[in-house]
């Protein structure tokens, strides 16, 4: 099978600049394996807690892992869903995808794990009760529990207090649940659940809260534990800040890009529950191998290697690690401990041996029912007598291929072979585990595996084991199997190998209004586009497709097709002809076929997410169109867009039967703008675009003439430490107000402006449904010129005018829109489609 070069679902690809390596394996050599060696001497572990990806310290996590050579993780509630996307137009859980492998990326630099809950990040929070409510505090608390106990660390750090001076609710939350889960994760009445696992209750022995100097919250103080974390690492040839600037720098959706940092940097801590240290965030905690009975032999061993090492020969080591292997094994205490240091001793065989092992395909997908063809690949690199004894290749627990081998390795001789597989019907596709089943509510996935709790990653489709022999200890190198390519601008890639159906299945567009009228007349209903890609080769192939809404089929449709691999199949249904009421309903496509003799029925749809940064993203979902008849009036023809931080206006207001036409710098000019009804500007795009400011004037004279701009919300009143131009008339966001309750109460202060009433009367119902939050971002101002006809607040807060700003200026008008339009409308909100109608069709002034 050859690879799948178009998918049903759009394919982004934004070309980020910054490390490329994140994609391959990583990279060895004689001072990062001697650094390795240095760690085996240390048994400590610090688990690091917060809510979102970005909460980390990122100075602190390699200081932790590189310097102190603790083993480090960092526990992160969320996977940062419900925030904005800097580089792309994804959002919601596909977002916390892209955040997801930023965390992890950065992770493979600064040399921590990462662990997730289950909880769901719902949009910003004002307070820790919100946060707990909207999640289901104890199964939050439960995961952090079952990390902690997998986990065994011997303190906790959470970067958050547990007030409100935490800044979000999650944050708060986050701070809450950790101290609560320090004690949780001792007590056997708690979670006993869990221990059918194989988890014990563990007690850490203190928890502290990582203080920290923000802008103008400063919660150090000079009598909280203080460690300089600043420092240079000659092995690594850079200082923790250098390597934090690089970490934090894989934050790139948000925008997180960060200077490398040299000199002095002190970190500043409290304890928050336990014993408080004196002099070091481990005073009182044994982490030498004498906190492991018969364990203090291991240390002259250890010691002993070090000495000894020879940088030039790495492989000179591998008989005292060998020795080191077998002490350890026959250490009368096993436990975690053990089977950690005996991982790193096997690693720093295959580290020191230069040896190499993989598995691959030259292909992207393996296809059910299909057969995939992979690439087996070993190189012993260094003169040290290995043996390969064995290879084998699983998917779950099923053996697919297992051959005893037996070889004798001679130095930097590849051995490579090709071998065929079948791909079981039943072999499940390749989903995130978190987005397998639905959602238990908005601020909790579904995972009823306790096994994957916790797990960044799913588990990978197929696993293959090499066995090796050296000297008398034999031991397995487990590796993914992964799609290798070379592309000609990177270079080398390696991606993840995915299981994907024989078809796949789309409908589009994702929201068609269905009753939209200009000048009295409905425009014409637009058309549903039925696809389906085939992902294998085959001849006269019956299909039946079929298009439901709920359990209901309204449109049916029998074909034969002569299926190509890779090849789209493509058909528009006309709205009017499977949809027969009058009220809104969802359309979702199926499609039935038969597969190695029995007929299968598909409904997923492929979406793959590709940044050079982290590596390709994949997950199914199944399309569907939600149908709104609620009557639309709009006004005008033609629309400009200036795009910004990844919203998807656009399509929805082509959906109100609007020309869009994108908008680039050049496009900025008188000339051009007079030909649009409406000039709207994406979201945060005057933190993005400079251009947007230093022609403020063209704007402005667009505006005076007739026409309308519509600004949606920034972040802040700065581009590049320069004071932003938007608009005639000034007006402020920097630390305004937000309102994060998606149903707060919406007051019309002016029920008769025509932004409220043409071409659309707006209710309160116009409100109703909207998802995540109402507004971010409010503008403040004193100008008199301004008009603000909406006024809401969250719950305890006073209310506030800044959602929407209306302005006359010459002919036209501006409007500043910090309602969140840009969620609604691809949600398939009506009231935001009329609002947003409205908008571009404020009426002209003489």
């Amino acid at each position: 099978m050859r690879k799948i070069t178009l998918l049903l679902a759009g394919i982004f690809i934004f070309l980020c600049n910054g490390p490329m390596w994140a994609q391959l394996p990583p990279i060895e050599n004689s001072a990062t394996i001697y650094l390795q060696m240095k760690k085996l001497n240390v048994l400590g572990s610090v688990l690091y807690v917060a809510a979102h990806p970005d909460d980390e310290n990122n100075t602190l996590l390699p200081y932790l892992a590189k310097g102190a050579l603790y083993k480090t993780a960092y526990l992160s509630l969320t996977r940062g869903d419900g925030g904005q996307n800097l580089i792309g137009d994804e959002q919601g859980f596909e977002l916390g995808l892209i955040r997801t492998e930023e965390l992890l990326a950065a992770r493979r630099i600064d040399g921590s794990g990462q662990y997730f809950s289950r909880a769901y990040e719902f949009g910003f929070s004002k307070s820790a009760d919100e946060a707990l409510h909207t999640w289901d505090k104890d199964k939050v608390l439960a995961d952090i529990v079952w990390v902690i106990r997998k986990y065994q660390p011997d303190i906790l750090i959470t970067r958050f207090p547990r007030d409100k001076r935490a800044g979000h609710g999650h944050h708060w939350a986050s701070a809450i649940l950790a101290n609560e889960a320090f004690k949780a994760a001792a007590d056997p009445t708690k979670f006993p659940e869990q221990f059918q696992y194989g988890v014990k209750p563990w007690q850490a022995k203190r928890i502290m809260w990582n203080t920290y100097n923000f802008g103008s919250v400063n919660t150090t103080a000079n009598d909280q534990l203080k460690i300089e974390v600043g420092g240079y690492n000659p092995l690594l040839g850079e200082s923790y800040g250098e390597i934090g600037g690089e970490a934090r720098s894989m934050h790139k959706s948000q925008g997180e890009g960060r200077p490398r940092r040299e000199g002095s940097i002190t970190e500043y801590f409290t304890t928050t529950g336990g014993t408080p240290p004196d002099s070091t965030l481990m005073d009182g905690i044994n982490i030498t191998w004498t906190r492991i009975k018969g364990g203090n032999a291991i240390i002259p061993k250890v010691n002993a290697l070090l000495q000894q090492y020879d940088i030039q020969h790495p492989e000179h080591s591998i008989p005292a690690l060998v020795e080191i292997y077998h002490a350890i094994q026959q250490l009368p205490e096993q436990n975690n401990w053990t089977k950690e240091k005996l991982n790193e001793v096997k690693d720093l065989i295959v580290a020191c041996s230069g040896l190499m092992a993989e598995a691959t395909s030259n292909n992207e997908y393996a296809v059910q029912g299909q057969h995939m063809q992979l690439q087996f690949f070993v190189n012993k690199r260094l003169p040290v007598a290995v043996q390969l004894q064995q290879i084998s290749l699983a998917s779950e627990q099923t053996i697919l291929f297992d051959t005893t081998l037996h070889s004798n390795l001679s130095t930097n001789n590849n051995i490579a072979f090709d071998k065929q597989f079948p791909v079981a019907l039943q072999q499940p596709i390749s989903q995130p585990y978190w987005l397998a089943k639905p959602m238990e509510n908005v601020g909790m996935f579904t995972v009823t595996d306790q096994t994957l709790i916790g797990r960044p990653e799913s588990k990978p489709a197929y696993t293959a084991t090499f066995t090796f022999k050296v000297d008398d200890i034999t031991f397995t190198i487990q590796k993914p199997v992964q799609y290798k390519y070379v592309d000609p601008v990177r270079g080398e890639v390696y991606d993840p190998f995915v299981v994907t159906p024989p078809v796949v299945v789309g409908l589009q567009p994702n929201v068609a209004l269905n009753n939209v009228i200009r000048n009295g007349k409905p425009i014409p209903t637009p058309d549903m586009h039925l696809q389906l890609q085939a992902n294998y080769n085959a001849a006269s192939v019956p299909v039946t497709f079929q298009l439901r809404q709920g359990t209901n089929v309204v449109y049916s449709k029998d074909t034969v097709l002569q299926f190509e691999n890779g090849k789209n199949y493509a058909w528009s249904v006309p709205l009017n002809r499977v949809f027969q009421t009058n009220q809104s309903q969802i359309i979702q496509p199926s499609v039935t076929l038969p597969v190695l003799g029995q007929k299968e029925t598909y409904h997923y749809n492929l979406k793959r997410i590709a940044y050079n940064h982290i590596p390709t993203i994949h997950y199914f979902y199944t399309d569907s169109v939600k149908v709104i008849t609620e009557p639309i009036k709009v006004v005008g023809t033609k629309v400009g867009y200036v795009a910004g931080a990844g919203d998807k206006l656009p399509e929805a207001i082509q959906q109100l039967g609007y020309s869009v036409q994108m908008l680039q710098e050049q496009d900025i000019t008188d000339e051009k703008l007079r030909q649009f009804d409406a000039v709207i500007i994406g979201i945060r795009a005057y933190n993005i675009h400079e251009f947007l400011t230093t022609k403020n004037d063209i704007l402005n004279r667009y505006i005076y003439n007739g026409g309308n701009l519509i600004i949606q919300y920034f972040k802040s009143n700065y581009i590049n430490n320069k004071p932003v131009k938007a608009g005639p008339y000034a007006f402020l966001v920097n630390g305004s107000p937000r309102v994060t309750e998606e149903n707060s109460p919406v007051q019309f202060v002016l029920p008769k402006h025509s932004v409220l009433n043409y071409p659309n009367t707006i209710t309160e119902k116009d409100f109703e449904g909207w998802v995540q939050e109402r507004s971010t971002y409010q503008a403040q101002t004193n100008d008199t010129h301004f008009e603000m006809p909406l006024q809401m607040h969250d719950s305890g807060e006073a209310p506030s005018k800044g959602s929407l700003l209306i302005a006359p200026y010459g002919k036209g008008n501006v409007a500043y829109v910090s309602l969140v339009l840009f969620r609604q409308l691809p949600a398939g909100v009506p009231g935001a489609y009329k609002l947003m109608a409205n908008l571009i069709a404020l009426p002209k002034h003489n």
